[in-house]
């Protein structure tokens, strides 16, 4: 069954200032793997993984000690919590404190011998990777789409643009693979990032492993075993092997690389079809109780389109954050990556998640407007023709120079009548020429589908082999919905 996106948090507080992304944009998933119900209940799951581990080499940890961590894991006492951290002005030691105010029997063996950075950044890593998990579906829904989009219009002819002037003729199908291209490459840049991320593991206050090395009395293979233990109990595929208080972040880095390159393309695709919907070729879905303007009551903005673009930019905005939070760490760890990174990470997850949500949603259901787009390619194409025409004449018997003049003079005055807002009326004038009556074929010459190249066999090359492996490799992950009339 398919599975339909929800989007935004109902009932959010009116009196206080709160966050579009929460309320209008992103979809409930996503806004769920950045919750604090999420992120406290991960660092008790990554308190109970240390325990375990610390228990099966050696310590003296109970069993009742454990099952008791493992009763509180996910009844947070939030208010106990917040008393703690009044006092403390630490986060992480209230949530200790408050963990332990329920766990009275195994309060003595939490958090032992790590240091905040031990669950802050092990539960860092897996927003990360779930978020990007939650990303990579929505972005294979979306290539889905235009894959669809891209066959069933392989072969419509429409004017291509070089500087937003008519260039020659192409596809529309064969303009959505250019948008596919880099939505494939996002792909790909995603998969690689996501198969990099590891566990911090249990890396001690300075990375070295030495407050368990103590509590293994010396013992370095426990230690490093301990380490290993932990990742794979948190899902991790491995450990990384050197790393300050910290993992680097250089990773958060190049995480947002990634989301930034999914807003290039997304910003890419998005300015496209506000300008083809300026020319009412391409446009996006307008439901009919939809108001486009409040003073003109004609209008259809591309809103879904723009809103694309605003989003798009503030991720690439976020990617700036990150960087240069990763340039000026300080050895083994400072504090001033903390209040920025709490903003500028799930945020940028959230308004890419938005993005392609949104893409999904017009992706699915663009309006392709055939005669205006016929128009707008009739519109240019006698120009484009002339060539062909002169060398149908020549072939018919005529003189190439005098067929030129011909033309040339002809296009000097369909030009200027095109410049008045006036139908091109090139080849009428070109057909009552006696230069170009022995043409028997004018109509075949000047027929749109004779000017696109190989424009329609790209798109089934393009398909077959660079996106159909994909979807079809990826066709459980297919069938996301998204309710255009939910979407605000």
């Amino acid at each position: 069954m398919a599975k339909t996106i929800a989007i935004g948090v109902e009932g959010l507080p009116d009196d206080v200032y709160t966050n579009p992304l929460a309320e209008r944009y992103a979809s409930r998933a996503m806004l769920e793997v950045f919750s604090a119900q999420r992120k406290y209940t991960t660092w008790r799951r990554i308190w109970i993984a240390l325990a375990e581990s610390q228990r099966k080499l050696g310590l003296a940890i109970t069993p009742k000690q454990i099952a008791e961590l493992k009763a509180f894991e996910r009844k947070l006492n939030r208010e106990a919590a917040a008393e703690h951290e009044r006092k403390t002005k630490h986060d992480v030691m209230a949530h200790i404190r408050a963990y332990g105010d329920q766990c009275p029997e195994a309060k003595p063996i939490i958090h032992l011998g790590a240091t905040s950075a031990f669950v802050t950044d092990n539960t860092d890593l897996l927003q990360i990777r779930e978020g990007l998990l939650l990303l990579r579906e929505k972005l294979l829904n979306v290539i889905d789409a235009l894959a669809r989009f891209a066959k069933r219009h392989r072969a419509m002819p429409c004017l291509a643009f070089t500087h937003f002037q008519a260039a020659q003729l192409t596809t529309v199908g064969k303009r959505a693979c250019l948008w596919i291209q880099d939505l494939v490459s996002d792909l790909d840049a995603l998969d690689h990032r996501l198969s990099r991320i590891r566990g911090l593991g249990a890396k001690g206050a300075t990375g070295t492993q030495a407050s368990f090395l103590a509590l293994f009395n010396g013992d370095s293979e426990k230690v490093r075993r301990l380490d290993e233990m932990v990742a794979k109990a948190l899902g991790f595929p491995g450990v990384v092997r050197v790393s300050g208080q910290t993992y680097s972040r250089k990773t958060d880095a190049q995480v947002l690389d990634v989301l930034a390159g999914i807003a290039q393309s997304a910003a890419k695709f998005s300015t496209d079809l506000r300008l083809l919907q300026h020319l009412h070729e391409v446009e996006e879905p307008f439901g009919k109780d939809q108001v486009g303007s409040s003073a003109m009551a004609y209008k259809r903005n591309p809103t879904r389109a723009e809103r694309i673009t605003s989003l798009s930019r503030y991720v690439l905005a976020q990617w700036s954050g990150a960087a240069m939070t990763a340039a000026t760490q300080w050895f083994e760890r400072t504090l001033d990556d903390s209040a920025g990174k709490r903003i500028y990470m799930p945020e940028a997850f959230l308004a890419t998640d938005a993005v392609l949500v949104l893409m999904l949603a017009l992706t699915r259901n663009l309006v392709v407007n055939r005669d205006v787009i016929a128009r707008h390619a009739a519109d240019e194409l006698p120009f484009m023709a002339t060539e062909n025409l002169i060398m149908a004449g020549v072939k018919a018997g005529g003189d190439r120079q005098a067929l030129h003049e011909v033309v040339r003079r002809h296009a000097m005055e369909a030009a200027a009548a095109v410049r008045l807002g006036k139908p091109n009326p090139l080849l009428d004038a070109l057909r009552k020429e006696p230069a170009f009556a022995r043409i028997g074929s004018f109509d075949r010459i000047v027929d749109a589908r004779r000017y696109v190249g190989r424009a329609p066999e790209q798109v089934d090359e393009f398909l077959e082999a660079e996106v159909a492996p994909i979807l079809q490799r990826e066709r459980k992950r297919l069938g996301l919905q998204v309710d255009l009339e939910k979407l605000v």
